[in-house]
């Protein structure tokens, strides 16, 4: 269901760019890999949670973060915490008890205290729920995605954040009118290209790639209130695999490029390029942040040009929550309103 409202493609005087970023450890993978294969294949994974920060930082520059609320648990006690009754036992079974010493593939508060201390300003949201339970999946009913998106929100909170944008996990939508009755104001929806449509599918991956291979240019994306205080902002492009398998194909300059024509079609036509990855692809090439670091500076030289502004998810669902209020063309100096980053108010 699509809510009437105003055309968003009026409401943004230049091009506008979202990272986001789904920050799930091995919770993303606990269906596939154990911890030694995923460790195997995303070395140094907290080094990269931790780099990829750094670098926002000093580049002054805001993301959102999609987090996994068991990451944020200060302990627990995997398959038997109470906090996942309900969840189809199967699927939990493989979660250990432990807490960030023990267990830190699996448990990092303290990054999420970092996110939330961090300047500027990082987003946390949330992505998927508790476990990272795939909300497509043949034993997702009503009760137990609900169960899976509370907890997760509970976690986060307990974590001082409030998040008020979510990403679902794998892209695979669902029980979208849950949502709101959480807080959730905005979340990221898949991308509009057939590639993605097709999904996890031989013709959706070989459409990925041939879209590599021509470098072919991510769509401008603009929000869309799907439902009733609820609005969807998907992504235009996600970090294409950067190992070395991928890379001797597909060479990572392709990577940089479709970034560049991404931004660069956000600006012609004054629409979001929303920018995504996982913080763990970094790690799975010694290059990997020497090819984030290009990303990066072209993006802050177009944003210095002021070519494009750089925004949060919860700041542009915050700006099309006050057009509805105010129906003019939104300015670039409007500040950042408080209640949509994701993170509870430090007092003074």
């Amino acid at each position: 269901m699509q809510v009437e409202s105003h055309d968003p493609r009026k409401l943004f005087e230049r091009g506008a760019v979202i990272l986001s970023f789904d920050t799930e450890q091995i919770w993303g993978y606990l269906d596939h890999l154990n911890e030694q294969e995923f460790q195997n294949r995303y070395p140094a994974v907290f080094e990269a949670h931790e780099k990829l920060l750094e670098c926002l930082c000093t580049a002054d520059v805001s993301a959102t973060w999609f987090v996994v609320g068991g990451m944020t648990l200060r302990e627990s006690e995997g398959a038997r915490d109470l906090r996942m009754a309900g969840l189809p036992k199967d699927w939990t079974a493989e979660i250990p008890a432990g807490h960030e010493v023990s267990t830190p593939l699996w448990y990092r508060p303290s990054f999420v205290r970092r996110l939330r201390e961090a300047c500027p300003i990082q987003e946390v949201g949330l992505h998927a729920g508790l476990t990272h339970f795939i909300w497509t999946d043949r034993r997702a009913t009503r009760n137990v995605v609900q169960r899976e998106l509370a907890e997760g929100v509970k976690a986060l909170e307990q974590a001082l954040v409030r998040p008020v944008c979510f990403s679902f996990g794998r892209e695979q939508e669902a029980y979208h009118e849950l949502l709101p009755s959480h807080g959730i104001r905005g979340y990221r929806g898949r991308t509009p290209v057939l590639a993605c449509r097709l999904g996890r599918t031989p013709p959706g991956a070989l459409l990925r790639a041939l879209d590599e291979l021509t470098r072919a240019t991510p769509p401008p994306v603009w929000p869309q209130e799907t439902r009733a205080g609820l609005w969807n902002i998907p992504s235009s492009l996600f970090l294409y695999p950067i190992g070395p398998s991928r890379a001797r194909v597909l060479a990572l300059q392709s990577r940089f490029e479709r970034f560049r024509r991404g931004l660069e079609a956000a600006a012609r036509y004054r629409g979001i390029f929303h920018f995504c990855l996982h913080p763990e692809n970094l790690a799975e090439s010694r290059q990997g942040f020497s090819l984030f670091g290009d990303i990066l500076e072209h993006l802050t030289q177009s944003r210095d040009r002021g070519d494009v502004e750089i925004l949060t998810m919860g700041q542009v669902v915050a700006r099309m929550e006050r057009a509805r209020e105010r129906p003019t063309r939104i300015s670039v100096s409007d500040s950042l309103v408080s209640g949509a980053t994701g993170v509870v108010p430090r007092p003074f």
